[in-house]
């Protein structure tokens, strides 16, 4: 498949000056005169340079790689349909699309760029981090730095110690029946062959823990209304956890907050103001 040079620089210009800045979480300012985002900030949330989006922009420059495609297709904020055509335009076949993909949908990420100053993040059904706002990595830790199953909050609470170092100890016998009975509906679904068995599998060899509860064939357990956080700088936090589904990804995004005027929501303003001592020599957070 050939790369459309013309076609792809004409649709990244007007996908680019569609966005308004409000729309990805960017002050206005005052004195703009540029119709969308100006270059340098699409750049930016495509996590490229200048001078290669603007090449793409003038039909110049290599064929994108499919990772930069992808990248640029989330920071534009484009549909599926749209995320597709620009694949096409590229040379590319699309990715296939299912339950799995990591493509996040525009209204999610509108909603999340409004998020700045609370704790937030968008995870697939098997509870991977594909994007977090800046108080959300204060939180939890950056989440989308793992690779591989590690990638799943699941796996990482049976395989990794550290993993439950975030969470009050009294709540980790029945986050260990929760993360098995979200695994064990994900299995049903997705059936034999797919991401989730592959991590049932795996788990079922790694951790006598996790053979104990999955084997107990537990399913429809839920989180708690208030989840109760071990945080190394400012101590203990209860977060109420508000969820709100893109059934079409399936993907959640997760959003933390504290009663307002309680010691966690204190808590929260300390960590949004910037980076606070830890206490103890916990060391960093790893989800």
């Amino acid at each position: 498949m050939a790369i459309d040079r013309a076609g792809m620089a004409e649709f990244l210009r007007r996908r680019r000056e569609a966005l308004q800045p409000e729309d990805v979480g960017l002050p206005r300012g005052k004195r703009r005169r540029t119709s969308g985002l100006r270059r340098e900030e699409a750049a930016a949330l495509c996590h490229m340079s200048v001078d290669y989006y603007a090449r793409l922009e003038r039909q110049r420059g290599p064929q994108p790689s499919e990772q930069m495609i992808a990248s640029m297709a989330q920071g534009l904020h484009l549909s599926l349909d749209e995320r597709d055509h620009l694949f096409r335009l590229a040379g590319h076949n699309p990715p296939a699309r299912g339950a799995f993909g990591d493509h996040i949908g525009p209204g999610l990420l509108r909603i999340l760029d409004r998020l700045g100053d609370t704790p937030a993040e968008i995870v697939t059904e098997l509870g991977e981090t594909l994007r977090q706002t800046p108080l959300g990595v204060a939180l939890t830790g950056d989440t989308t730095a793992y690779t591989g199953p590690a990638r799943s909050i699941g796996y990482r609470w049976f395989t990794d110690p550290g993993a439950r170092r975030l969470y009050a100890p009294q709540d980790h016998a029945f986050l260990s029946r929760m993360f098995a009975s979200g695994l064990r509906e994900a299995v049903t679904l997705r059936g034999p062959g797919s991401r989730a068995a592959d991590y049932a599998e795996r788990l079922y060899a790694a951790s006598a823990e996790f053979r104990a509860v999955w084997d107990e064939h537990e399913v429809g357990i839920r989180p708690q209304e208030v989840k109760r956080f071990v945080h190394p700088a400012v101590g203990a936090l209860e977060l109420n956890c508000q969820t709100l589904v893109d059934p079409g990804q399936s993907h959640y995004l997760l959003v933390y907050t504290a009663v307002p005027g309680s010691e966690s929501h204190e808590k929260l303003r300390l960590l949004a103001a910037g980076p606070v001592p830890q206490s103890g020599g916990t060391g960093a957070i790893m989800g």
